[in-house]
């Protein structure tokens, strides 16, 4: 299974394609991090890390998790 990495340089976001069930839970909650129109599409210097644990927590497939 395919993982891939997007780093804030105090926590890394691991992201398995393969296990997104696309509910948007992460777009809705930050946009600003979360863009699937770009890429990289995962950006998460654009929140804070507490910010990013708490929604990476809330992913319902489990396809984002914290490193």
């Amino acid at each position: 299974m395919k993982t891939k990495k997007y780093s804030n340089g105090e926590i890394t976001i691991l992201w398995k394609p393969d296990k997104c069930t696309h509910s948007g839970i992460c777009v809705k909650t930050l946009p600003k991090v979360y863009n699937p129109k770009e890429r990289p599409w995962v950006k998460p210097e654009n929140a804070k890390t507490d910010e990013l644990i708490d929604q990476v927590s809330k992913c319902p497939s489990g396809a984002l998790s914290i490193k």
